[in-house]
């Protein structure tokens, strides 16, 4: 079984920065590939980035490149790390896993964003 926590969300300004963590509680993280996804009111979830067992990374186009997403394995943790906030990032932001071969699909319980203008 697997379980994933989300930290790091919170009230931050236009312009500023946030570091999102994902802390995965079960073995073999290095077996899943991990993702953050996010969904602001009245929206559908939305992909923000992925990142490969092996480290492979994407991104969504809206991003602009201010979001880096990263794992560690030492830690058994994925980050998240939001530069250059804007209020339309305000979402929460949900961590996800995904085994290898695998249809089992975990998420986390979220962690809201808010960016003010």
């Amino acid at each position: 079984q697997v379980q994933l926590v989300e930290s790091g969300g919170g009230l931050v300004q236009s312009g500023g920065s946030l570091r999102l963590s994902c802390t995965f509680y079960g073995t073999s993280f290095p077996l899943y590939n991990m993702g953050w996804y996010r969904q602001a009111p009245g929206r559908q979830r939305e992909l923000v980035a992925t990142i490969s067992s092996g480290g492979s990374t994407n991104y969504a186009d809206s991003l602009e490149g201010r979001f880096t997403i990263s794992r560690d394995g030492v830690n058994n943790a994925m980050y998240l790390q939001m530069n250059i906030l804007k209020p339309e990032d305000t979402a929460v932001y949900y961590c996800n896993a995904v085994k290898i071969g695998y249809l089992n699909n975990y998420w986390g319980q979220g962690t809201q964003v808010t960016v003010s203008s």
